[in-house]
């Protein structure tokens, strides 16, 4: 066989670093979104039937509702779409952590203008019409409990993926994509820890509009206890302070979502515990590591670019052997470094 016919065995790489429940979690999301817009055209036009300002004004709210569902699902469908288009480098699994950023912004927001409004109340109360407000609070809570019922169906954590597959950065580098034996070999910490359901295995894209759909809950709840407790003794203030503690919960969430999703859109290491596993089982056999970077490509798939400096004949596709106990890492680049001696 000739050297030209030897470099054709080796299969050309994917970079589809979608996550398990990508396709279940799209459909759902979608699903969701039809049942907010139901609901919203029946507020609208009940409301215009009725008369009802209040019904009118929370099916508007629904439409914002539905619009930042929208922003999830289309990141999923966008995400599939342009999986195998190669001029994203890494694939497109980070479009779920953008529409995440987003939707973090658009919830931070939405608690400043709950805030907003709920001061203004306590220092200016406005009389509230407890027959319409109560039910429309019930039925607002009702659909957000159906939609996270919805979409959490489709949120399962899961660690299927394509196992890994690299770049060798040396003269005589192969690319074994091997998980037979080497599986055999795993101590219990990292096959423990790396097929756990850490914060690199999260769809934030699910994650994101699940928070808006509890977020919204949280405050029908709050909004339902202020109505009842005012309208029971007349504390027309416990209104505006439910919606203030809405607000509060609703940013608390915001910015939990906002630092993660930054963390991978900015290529923090999402765990460093498992680097420096990766660290120490390539310097097990006396080389060196001199360079490390450990990055989340998608729900449950990790990039890593390795260095490393050996004073044996060791190649690239030696160090990738014994990384293949480590299911996450999707795509490897190992480089060798080798001593003038051994490369003259």
């Amino acid at each position: 066989m000739s050297d030209a016919e030897q470099l054709f065995q080796f299969p050309p790489h994917d970079h589809v670093f979608l996550g398990k429940d990508h396709d279940k979690a799209e459909r759902r999301t979608w699903a969701v979104i039809v049942l907010c817009t139901v609901m919203m055209i029946a507020e609208i036009v009940g409301g215009m039937l009725f008369g009802s300002l209040a019904l009118i004004a929370d099916g508007l709210h629904m439409s914002t509702h539905a619009g930042a569902l929208l922003l999830a699902a289309l990141a999923y469908t966008y995400a599939r779409k342009y999986a195998n288009d190669r001029s994203f480098s890494f694939g497109t699994g980070k479009f779920g952590d953008l529409a995440g950023y987003s939707s973090a912004i658009v919830l931070a927001m939405i608690a400043l203008l709950i805030g907003y409004e709920a001061v203004s109340r306590l220092l200016n109360p406005i009389p509230i019409s407890f027959n319409e407000a109560i039910p429309i609070a019930v039925l607002g809570l009702f659909v957000n409990v159906a939609s996270a019922w919805l979409l959490s169906g489709g949120h399962h954590h899961g660690h299927g993926h394509a196992h890994a597959h690299g770049h060798d950065h040396d003269e005589a580098a192969a690319h074994p994509h091997g998980h037979e034996a080497e599986f055999e070999e795993h101590d219990h910490d990292a096959h423990d820890h790396d097929h756990g359901h850490g914060a690199h295995h999260r769809d934030n894209n699910m994650r994101a509009a699940i928070i808006h759909v509890m977020a919204d809950a949280a405050v029908s709840v709050l909004v339902i206890a202020g109505l009842l407790l005012a309208r029971a003794f007349g504390w027309l203030w416990m209104d505006p302070l439910a919606g203030f503690i809405g607000a509060l919960v609703i940013a608390n969430w915001s910015v939990g979502l906002l630092r993660d999703t930054g963390n991978i859109l900015l290529d923090r290491t999402p765990d460093p515990r498992m680097a420096e596993r990766v660290r120490s089982i390539i310097e097990a056999e006396g080389d060196r590591v001199t360079d490390l970077h450990l990055w989340r490509l998608g729900p449950g798939h990790l990039g890593a670019i390795i260095s490393v400096a050996t004073t044996g004949k060791r190649e690239a596709a030696h160090y990738r052997q014994r990384l293949t106990k480590f299911a996450d890492l999707s795509h490897v680049t190992v480089e060798v470094q080798h001593p003038p001696s051994l490369t003259g």
